[in-house]
């Protein structure tokens, strides 16, 4: 159990440092080739940001798969399957249509062909889903043509949703890494635990996958120094979605019923997390239920299901009044909270405590995520306590409430209150910023983590 490890942390700790080496570089690269574009009606950020940096998260991809093909126990993942490198060649594919939209803004509908082109070269290659488990039925085989089917939506469903959630600074990276740490602990307890070794390449890509959004989250954080783009988000949803594949599609239960009794026994046992991860996965729901919001959204409204717009999750979140860092750490909890319950459940399905912490930490979430429409009513011998926005007739908390009531004035004076015909048809805005602008600082210079308000 050792060596594996050993090597997984390597080549997860190697991707990590590429990506993150490189995101500096590809950061003035993008600045000097315009990959920066304005601010639209839509965005969070109020200052021209590059874009780009999935250029560095492919080379950590294409790094990761280097050191692990060189290395003794993972090399067996090359030398017995065509997974890595169908991964590859589709990861290309995808990144590269990314990186021309990051740039020239294609169009929807291209992108969406480009997605589904990307899954046809993976399936082509042996990346493709051959058989379902299903519960009381047991494994279900799956023609040519309904495994291509099937491949191809999850690609595209996974590789949306991800992109779709990318809108606030280390949230789509933070959010697919903690999906990334479930999804192994899911595929190695498969492959030691078991000793499937079909386990293995789902396994080698989750650890890829966290290096990749590791190496990256340092320079995404808020305020971001860089965004991913499509290139990046595209990227590691194709990813996350080669995973998933890999170990839902191609690993046997029969295997499994050699340690559980029976086919259906061991489909049962599984149950957890094989289903949730078809469609998509269940570490992911929180950005696939924002794709389904989305596009029901948008053609309720008779719009195109691609039409940006600021109906999203996180967009709600900063309506409600959660700052920007507090809205990211709740989507991060949310998704780290259901795809580790559903990792707990697979392991114990009959455990009792685990369903109770479950919904114990979900009314924990649902507080967290209500409360700024609460204001406490704190008692008077309390009050010394409390920040003063929470006490009641004091100077300070009159002092807080009036620097507030400004502050919103203020902002409502600089921003329009009601967007243009081409800002809600999600045209940018004509905001100009030099490259000595560019969230506040150069290519080369220091960086003020403060917005010029004058």
């Amino acid at each position: 159990m050792g060596k594996p490890v050993r090597e997984y942390l390597l080549t997860l700790c190697i991707t990590a440092a590429v990506t993150y080496l490189l995101t500096g570089p590809v950061r003035k690269f993008a600045i000097v080739a315009g990959a920066m574009p304005e601010i639209r009606a839509r965005d969070v950020h109020r200052e021209p940001t590059p874009r780009l940096g999935g250029i560095a998260m492919f080379f950590g991809l294409c790094s990761g798969l280097l050191v692990a093909d060189h290395l003794t126990n993972l090399n067996e993942v090359f030398a017995k399957s065509n997974e890595p490198r169908a991964l590859l060649s589709g990861a290309a594919l995808i990144w590269l249509i990314g990186v021309l939209d990051d740039k020239f803004e294609i169009d929807a509908l291209i992108k969406l062909g480009g997605q589904m082109i990307a899954a046809g070269v993976m399936v082509m290659q042996g990346l493709t889903i051959l058989w379902l488990p299903i519960p009381g039925v047991g494994n279900v085989a799956l023609t040519q043509w309904q495994g291509t089917l099937l491949t191809v939506a999850l690609v595209v469903i996974t590789i949306n949703a991800v992109n779709f959630v990318d809108g606030l600074d280390g949230l789509a990276a933070g959010m697919v890494c903690i999906a990334a740490g479930a999804f192994f602990l899911y595929a190695y307890r498969i492959w030691y635990s078991y000793g499937i070794e079909a386990a293995a390449p789902g396994t080698l890509f989750a650890a890829i996958l966290m290096g990749m959004c590791l190496g990256f989250l340092p320079h995404n954080m808020h305020p971001a120094r860089i965004f991913m783009g499509d290139s990046g988000s595209m990227l590691i949803g194709l990813v996350l979605s080669a995973g998933a594949i890999s170990i839902t599609g191609q690993v046997d239960p029969d295997a499994l019923a050699l340690f559980t009794g029976s086919e259906k026994a061991a489909v049962h046992q599984t149950v957890p997390v094989y289903i949730p991860l078809l469609l998509p996965l269940t570490i992911i729901a929180v950005p696939a239920a924002d794709l389904v919001l989305a596009i029901v959204r948008r053609t309720w409204r008779g719009q195109s299901p691609f039409a940006a717009d600021r109906g999203h999750l996180h967009h709600r979140l900063l309506e409600i009044g959660h700052s920007h860092s507090r809205a990211v750490l709740i989507m991060y909890f949310w998704s780290g909270l259901i795809g580790f319950g559903a990792l707990a459940y697979s392991v114990n399905s009959a455990s009792m405590w685990i369903v109770l912490g479950v919904v114990f930490l979900s009314s924990v979430g649902l507080i967290l995520l209500l409360l700024p429409r609460f204001t406490p009513r704190v008692p008077v011998w309390a009050q010394r306590f409390v920040p003063p926005r929470y006490r009641r007739g004091t100077p300070e908390a009159a002092a807080e409430q009036t620097a507030a009531s400004e502050s919103s004035e203020a902002s409502e004076a600089a921003e329009p209150s009601e967007p243009s015909e081409a800002s809600e048809a999600g045209e940018r805005a004509p905001v100009t910023a030099g490259v000595s602008g560019v969230n506040g600082a150069t290519a080369i210079g220091a960086r003020s983590r403060f917005i010029d308000r004058r």
